[in-house]
This record gives structure tokens, C-alpha cells and sequence, in this order.
């Protein structure tokens, strides 16, 4: 599986939830899954089975597929709980 971290412009908010999500997935046990991170207008749908992104970007990031849209980059307890509902659904957990 495949996770990409995307963010409006510039990369720092994406490579630091790059970096949250591959956090979140060691705590939760999580294992071979591929975490990258990039702009929205660099994007595309066949980098990635799940994207990660802020609520600002989510409508134009709808194209790329399956979402885990959060309220804000920087709450841990979000990502995890939102990662966790997606990894549930594709049999991962």
C-alpha cells in the first residue's frame, strides 16, 4: 500500500505529515506501506491507494481518490484516528 502526504504549495506541511503518518503507523503496527509526500498540482491518482491532505485542499484534491481529510495537519490524535478507520476498511488492521 501506498500513502501520500499532499499539501497546497511547497512541500514543509507535507513532509512533516509525511512524517506523522509513518510515526502513526509504527504505533499502530502497521507494516510495508510506502509514505511519500508532495505539492497538490505535482499530485496525481496512480502515486498512490490513499491520500492525505488538509481541508483546504480536499476539493481540489477530490480527483486523486481515496481521502483522509483532516481539520488540521498538526493534531496526532486526528491522524490516528482517521488512518485508522481507512487501514480498517482496506483489511489492513
Amino acid at each position: 500500500m501506498k500513502i501520500l502526504a499532499v499539501c497546497g504549495s511547497g512541500l514543509g506541511s507535507s513532509f512533516m505529515l509525511e512524517m506523522n503518518i509513518q510515526d502513526t503507523l509504527k504505533d499502530l503496527g502497521v507494516n510495508d506501506v510506502e509514505v511519500n509526500h508532495s505539492d497538490l498540482s505535482s499530485a496525481s491518482v496512480d502515486q498512490a491507494d490513499l491520500f492525505v491532505v488538509a481541508k483546504d485542499i480536499a476539493e481540489g484534491a477530490s480527483h486523486l481518490g481515496d481521502l483522509v481529510i483532516l481539520e488540521s495537519v498538526i493534531d496526532l490524535d486526528e491522524l490516528k484516528t482517521k488512518l485508522t478507520v481507512k487501514l480498517q476498511a482496506k483489511g489492513m488492521l
